[in-house]
């Protein structure tokens, strides 16, 4: 069956596109939706690492530009890979309804399957399996209390795992980030051609709220 991927560059979409390759599926493209807002309850891209991540990856990217109604514009992305002989789409949701009812209500308007792969997994689990399979990634943006900003910016590891964990139970916040608590990029991963090699610096938002503001990203031999 031929695929799409709804694609944001962070460690949950980046195990979408690997879930559907060890299943068989074709991965014809990697759907990205590009919002004009910072506040979008659906979206969130680093536009520039996702480009690199494509790249790497071997597959093409649609960027999709999203307005003011985003319902709208995810119905017209998903038409716009049905058009190219998708079947099915591929999401990285883990635990939000918001998300995956959205998803299935616009992916059924086009007739598209959807696949959920991470729906309701053990949020311990599956970092740490992440982690033990070769997934890099970094946190790029904190938005809850109890996040350390020391996170920002460096790939995590078995440690930081554990930490996050204890840190989730104690304050309260989805160890995975699926409430939005904190956004991840993708680095290296099983099917990366190459590396993502990024430079940024760490900038404080709010009492509880960091970036690591992207400062250039280029491609590099995997390690």
């Amino acid at each position: 069956m031929r695929v799409c991927v709804m694609f944001s560059g962070g460690k949950d979409s980046v195990f979408a596109f690997h879930w559907a390759v060890m299943h068989g599926f074709r991965v014809d493209c990697l759907l990205t939706f590009r919002p004009s807002r910072g506040d979008s309850m659906l979206f969130h891209v680093p536009i520039d690492a996702v480009s690199m991540q494509g790249e790497a990856l071997g597959v093409p990217v649609l960027f999709i530009d999203v307005g003011d109604n985003e319902e709208e514009d995810l119905v017209g992305g998903l038409r716009l890979a049905a058009l190219r002989g998708v079947e099915g789409v591929v999401t990285g949701a883990l635990l939000s309804d918001f998300q995956r009812i959205r998803i299935s209500i616009a992916a059924g308007a086009v007739g598209l399957r959807v696949f959920n792969p991470l729906w309701r997994k053990d949020q311990g689990d599956y970092l740490r399996w992440l982690v033990g399979h070769g997934f890099q990634f970094m946190i790029i943006s904190i938005s809850a209390l109890g996040i350390p900003p020391a996170f920002l910016g460096r790939v995590i590891d078995y440690g930081d795992v554990e930490e996050l964990i204890m840190l989730s139970r104690r304050f309260g916040f989805n160890a995975a980030f699926e409430g939005g608590e904190a956004e991840t990029l993708v680095v290296d991963a099983p099917f990366f051609s190459s590396r993502v090699g990024v430079e940024g610096v760490p900038i404080q938002l709010g009492e509880y709220s960091w970036i690591y503001s992207l400062k250039r990203i280029w491609l590099e031999p995997k390690l």
